[in-house]
């Protein structure tokens, strides 16, 4: 009699499991005890591995960060706006992969260092082109924390694609605020086309960044 082997329960196995589960319940839904019954153990199997729902999620924000990586093309002859903008791009698609990504990626610590090489190349791109090391950190950082509230916002509106929460609907919007023409027709703009409300974002940032810091 054979019985079918089940793959060691290690963090990667558990992130990856967190990250499947996310696209159901959503970050409040997400705990460790959902997880456990998903892998079929007990919960307090999972705290050899994660002391609590923070460390796990730290580790998800981790694994998230490797799978952005593996699917972000870099040129090293990347010029410092092209940079910051694919890298940019690349974060906001993966945090799109997810029910609540960019929650989950805010304020969460990277475990481990695997992320040190590409912030390494990353700021021998931007000094490269001028920039001193704290310019380099600020401008990055900039565009870091303008993708991620820029996807918790849409994510409040969108929590994935093709979902859309209630609430939102542009043209009810314009007609219960219709005695406020100018607030009625931004939601056009606030609450429609992300694409191109993100573009539009990265390019207002990047203008700031060469403005403040003289560099072309």
């Amino acid at each position: 009699m054979s019985t079918e082997r089940r793959a060691p329960l290690d963090r990667t196995r558990v992130a990856d499991t967190a990250l499947r589960l996310l696209n159901e319940v959503g970050l409040d839904g997400l705990t460790l005890r959902a997880i456990a019954k998903e892998l079929d153990v007990k919960a307090p199997a999972l705290y050899w591995h994660f002391k609590d729902k923070q460390a796990l999620l730290d580790e998800m924000a981790t694994e998230m960060y490797r799978r952005m990586v593996a699917g972000t093309a870099l040129d090293p002859a990347d010029s410092w706006q092209e940079r910051l903008l694919r890298t940019s791009r690349g974060l906001r698609a993966a945090l799109l992969g997810y029910r609540d990504g960019a929650k989950v990626f805010s304020g969460s610590r990277f475990t481990g260092t695997d992320h040190a090489r590409e912030m390494e190349a990353h700021l021998r791109v931007l000094t490269g082109a001028g920039f001193t090391l704290v310019q380099a950190v600020n401008a990055a950082r900039t565009m870091n924390v303008f993708t991620i509230g820029f996807v918790t916002e849409e994510q409040g509106v969108q929590p994935l694609p093709g979902e859309r929460r209630e609430g939102y609907d542009i043209e009810e919007r314009a007609r219960r605020m219709a005695d406020f023409p100018l607030a009625a027709e931004a939601g056009k703009v606030l609450f429609d086309d992300y694409d191109q409300q993100f573009e539009e974002g990265l390019a207002l940032v990047i203008a700031g960044i060469g403005a403040r810091y003289g560099i072309g």
